[in-house]
């Protein structure tokens, strides 16, 4: 994923399409957790209520497709071919990245299909990513919390402040549950952009009563967010009543394609994966799991090689059975590395040539009345056969 200084390349590879973003109507989702969640459950609202929906997600699980999204259907391998041939001489001569280039596609993609809306999820960040070149009809920053430390600042001031690029000039804001530290960040970049900042006020009540075939467990964490933007839309005059709105909350993974968020796999045994990997989302996917009925506990965990690693790693519950094992991608920390960091800590298991071998040990190691959890990085996630 890039992360340049600037968005020059993007706009200039725009301006040579034409500005193709400049022809539908966006919205714009940032945030460290729930922002892929929040773009589907908003995407598949509007199809619900008669839209035609662009949605623009990253990374990928399974195919590069999967990123570029018209009301579900993933764009074609002949438009892919045919975007990058038609621009080869645009493409030379800025030297845009693979995520700069990704983006400009979505964007031409949904102006050739000419959508009502397109849902633009980040990539990293929100200031300098390349998804900042649009001018949404409203912001969504959906958390705020340790990751990509790297790149975007060792606390949560510098991390709200990259998130916050994304706010528009006169442009309403929904934000989810922020940190104080966080929050204050926002406001002030609001206040200055004269953008109305919708602030969660109290727990939605009604959670319960929607069924979706996305978990529970995700749609509690994120529907408040989404309610209160589909308000926000409501209030420049789209026509999305209740039943639009259940409708989309039932149907978001038929809908919009939506997987990897606490995904259940397989029963007997029960088999669960999920892609969060910083801090929070570990915290939290730790209590999910301490929440099932479970004889045996198996984890198949594979991480990238960064520093938030010794964070995350004293996270995980040590009553289990570990699967270390290594994505087929650079970034990935090797497998005997990763078992011996969690040797350190109480964490035990062996370690795996390929995430196919983890995961394939685990299954046959675990009883009917086990539980698997396959995690730790949406790289190991996405090599999983039974996705």
């Amino acid at each position: 994923m890039a992360f340049k200084k600037d968005l020059t390349n993007t706009l200039l590879l725009a301006q040579k399409l034409g500005n193709p973003h400049q022809s539908f109507e966006s919205i714009h989702v940032a945030g460290t957790n729930g922002k892929g969640s929040t773009s589907h459950l908003i995407a598949s609202v509007l199809q619900s209520a008669g839209y035609k929906v662009g949605l623009y997600t990253s990374p990928h699980l399974k195919s590069f497709r999967e990123r570029i999204r018209v009301n579900g259907l993933e764009v074609s391998e002949s438009f892919i071919k045919d975007f990058v041939n038609q621009n080869k001489k645009a493409i030379k001569e800025i030297s845009p990245s693979f995520f700069e280039i990704t983006v400009v596609m979505a964007f031409e993609h949904f102006a050739k299909q000419q959508v009502d809306f397109a849902v633009i999820e980040t990539g990293l960040g929100g200031r300098l990513d390349s998804t900042n070149i649009i001018s949404p009809v409203i912001s969504i920053i959906t958390s705020i919390s340790m990751d990509h430390q790297d790149m975007l600042g060792d606390t949560i001031e510098p991390i709200a402040s990259e998130k916050a690029g994304i706010i528009k000039e006169n442009v309403p804001v929904v934000v989810g549950n922020l940190p104080d530290s966080a929050l204050k960040v926002v406001q002030l970049v609001a206040k200055e952009k004269n953008a109305a900042l919708d602030e969660p006020l109290s727990a939605m009540t009604r959670i319960d009563q929607l069924d979706s075939d996305l978990s529970p467990q995700v749609i509690r964490l994120n529907l408040h967010t989404v309610e209160r933007a589909i308000n926000q839309l409501r209030s420049i005059g789209l026509s999305v009543n209740n039943d639009h709105f259940s409708a989309g909350i039932k149907n978001v993974v038929a809908q919009t394609g939506l997987k990897g968020r606490w995904q259940i796999l397989r029963n007997e045994p029960l088999v669960i994966c999920d892609v969060g990997h910083n801090e929070d989302a570990v915290l939290w996917l730790m209590n999910q799991i301490s929440k099932q009925p479970y004889e045996r506990l198996h984890i198949v965990w594979g991480s990238v090689a960064d520093k938030s690693i010794e964070k995350v790693l004293p996270l995980l519950i040590k009553e289990c059975e570990y699967y270390f094992c290594a994505a087929n991608v650079p970034r990935a920390m090797k497998a005997e590395e990763l078992q011996l960091l969690a040797k350190e800590i109480g964490l035990e298991g062996g370690a795996y040539a390929s995430v196919g071998e983890a995961y394939h040990m685990a299954l046959s190691q675990a009883d009917s009345g086990d539980l698997i959890f396959v995690g730790g990085s949406t790289f190991v996630v996405a090599e999983i056969k039974d996705l």
